[in-house]
């Protein structure tokens, strides 16, 4: 059974709600609470499985920082105006940059397809490695002391309990 192209143009936006969410550095409880939709309302909508209203489309796009129009023209399936036109240019510069390897180079191009693909594309789904990298360790001596423990000025105390005593009025 094939898909239909209003399930493609589902599938595409989820991917894109998805992949913004993801560079926002945004977990979907994070995206959802900012957009003051529901965890499972908003996975919804990234699985390509609801094509939200205008209201919640907004309040997607500041949970994003994406423009309000991007994100209805991307909900329409219509493509920016001057995307199509770059796309080219775009992968041409990332086959061609020596400084890139060949999965960093497929990593890039698999992104740019789905920021730009328009939901007619049937786009395959890129596998891109996902490297974690460890936080370093603090040794235990350098990690901040609490305030209470903090070191106290040198100010000689009589001077400081004077000043103290000043204010009180004794």
């Amino acid at each position: 059974m094939g898909s239909t192209s209003q399930d493609r143009l589902y599938d595409a936006f989820g991917a894109y709600v998805r992949s913004q969410r993801q560079l926002a550095q945004l977990t979907l409880r994070q995206a959802a609470e900012l957009a003051s939709i529901s965890n499972p309302y908003l996975s919804q909508i990234e699985h390509g499985l609801v094509l939200p209203s205008i209201a919640v489309l907004g309040a997607l796009a500041d949970a994003l920082s994406v423009s309000a129009e991007t994100m209805l023209l991307r909900a329409a399936g219509i493509a920016s105006p001057n995307t199509s036109a770059h796309s080219g240019q775009s992968e041409e510069s990332i086959r061609q940059d020596p400084r890139l390897d060949s999965s960093q180079k497929q990593a890039l191009l698999a992104v740019l397809a789905s920021f730009v693909a328009s939901p007619s594309d049937e786009l395959p789904v890129p596998v891109v490695p996902v490297t974690v990298v460890p936080l370093p360790v603090v040794p235990e001596q350098a990690r901040a002391r609490p305030v209470n423990q903090r070191r106290r000025s040198a100010r000689p105390a009589a001077a400081g309990g004077a000043a103290h005593d000043r204010q009180k009025g004794v």
